[in-house]
């Protein structure tokens, strides 16, 4: 699949010029001390090298939370924005179709995302052996932080295609976006909540189903309809705001 132009100029800018390092450097540098004082600190026993039984549905759920930001924030185009040519200079000038657009940015999305989690990879695994974790059971953990950052990182697309002029309100809303999702999720129903779900499966716990108009959802099947939701409401508006960006 030819992914054109866009995808090239941002491959270049991210991991030819080295200005998306910066992301990587910020992903470890938070997440290696939490897998590491999770390890130690509850423990300075004969047994610390066995490792406390919630060190990897810790590490799991820390790493989770910053992929999550992290890729809303490398959507939104934060880090070296100079370097990026505007939307519109693409589509307009350029003669770039939306579709060509949309692809090019949900595959450079999608590559940030599987670089971030090949990064901390690593350290779950290492974390994971220690809980004695299933094989199984990690490779699931992986799944579902692809799953979380695009079903949320999409939202970075939409705020940089809706505010691409507004740096300072596109910065705003994707850490507005990411707190409130993570609160308001909680409050309307806590399967809903990434956090919740993942500790709970990790910990095989069965979570209360979701009661609508006397009809009972299994929790699982309401928090991944709820998550597509959100993917395709956070899709549609950045397709909207694209063709925006054509007509104006």
């Amino acid at each position: 699949m030819r992914l054109g132009p866009v995808f090239r100029e941002a491959v270049e800018i991210h991991l030819v010029e080295g200005h998306g390092f910066a992301v990587y450097f910020y992903l470890m540098i938070l997440l290696a001390p939490v897998v590491f004082l999770t390890l130690f600190l509850p423990s300075l026993d004969t047994q610390v090298w066995v490792g406390p039984a919630q060190l990897f549905k810790v590490s799991a759920v820390a790493a989770m939370v910053l992929i999550v930001y992290f890729s809303l924030r490398v959507a939104n185009q934060e880090f070296a924005p100079w370097r990026f040519l505007p939307l519109r200079r693409w589509l307009v000038e350029r003669k770039v179709t939306l579709a060509e657009m949309a692809r090019a940015h949900l595959a450079i999305l999608s590559l940030q995302i599987l670089l971030l989690i090949l990064l901390s990879a690593p350290l779950l695994i290492w974390a994971g052996a220690i809980a004695r974790v299933r094989t199984g059971a990690m490779i699931s953990v992986f799944l579902l932080i692809f799953f979380y950052a695009l079903a949320y990182g999409v939202w970075g697309l939409a705020a940089l295609a809706l505010w691409e002029r507004k740096s300072e309100i596109r910065q705003v809303f994707v850490r507005a976006f990411f707190i409130a999702a993570m609160f308001v999720s909680a409050a309307l129903y806590l399967p809903l909540n990434p956090i919740a779900f993942l500790l709970a499966f990790l910990g095989e716990k069965e979570l209360a189903p979701l009661v609508v108009l006397g009809r009972r959802w299994p929790a699982g099947a309401a928090h991944f309809i709820f998550h597509i939701l959100v993917l395709g409401s956070g899709w549609l508006t950045y397709q909207r705001a694209l063709g925006k960006e054509i007509d104006s």
